[in-house]
């Protein structure tokens, strides 16, 4: 019985601390289980801002890709046209040079014809002298037309150019949406 008392004794003693045992250990508990929460709860907010900035620059970035490769695409076009224009303008100014040619080598058979029926030597200046003469002024007239035709090519294969730089600056220059 002496063992009993003494069991009950003690039982009466450690309850309290027992009591205040359980109380810590579960403040503790609730600590941790409370820390706990709000990092997965931190972490899920974190996760889910990332994952929208990830996809809101993806967006961004594919969209930039688009337009871009668009941009490339009509710049790479503009320069074939203007390609184009060049190669249709050197063949326009090379008949005209290969005509002009052929009307001068004309020109010149007819009068050195008439050189050679010429009857003195005054008729051979004088034919000698309106060939050069008529050869200088043709020459003048085809070279100012010669001249004209470059500068409207090299006009019309530049306009294409110049689209395409406007464009692209106003693409490029444009400030990123956010």
């Amino acid at each position: 019985m002496a063992t009993a008392k003494k069991t009950t004794a003690t039982n009466d003693m450690t309850a309290p601390i027992e009591a205040a045992v359980n109380a810590g250990k579960e403040t503790v508990e609730a600590f941790v289980k409370a820390g706990t929460d709000a990092a997965n709860q931190q972490y899920e907010q974190a996760m889910t801002a990332t994952k929208e900035q990830v996809e809101k620059a993806s967006t961004t970035f594919f969209k930039n890709y688009d337009e871009m490769a668009s941009l490339n695409k009509d710049n790479i076009d503009a320069v074939m046209k203007s390609s184009t224009i060049v190669a249709k303008g050197f063949e326009s100014l090379s008949k005209e040079m290969m005509a002009f040619a052929q009307e001068a080598m004309e020109a010149n058979m007819a009068a050195a014809k008439k050189v050679f029926g010429a009857k003195n030597l005054q008729e051979v200046m004088d034919v000698q002298s309106e060939t050069y003469r008529t050869n200088f002024d043709k020459l003048m007239a085809e070279s100012a037309k010669l001249a004209e035709l470059s500068a409207k090519v090299a006009n019309e294969a530049v306009e294409p150019l110049q689209a395409r730089v406007q464009a692209s600056f106003e693409t490029v220059s444009k400030p990123i949406a956010a």
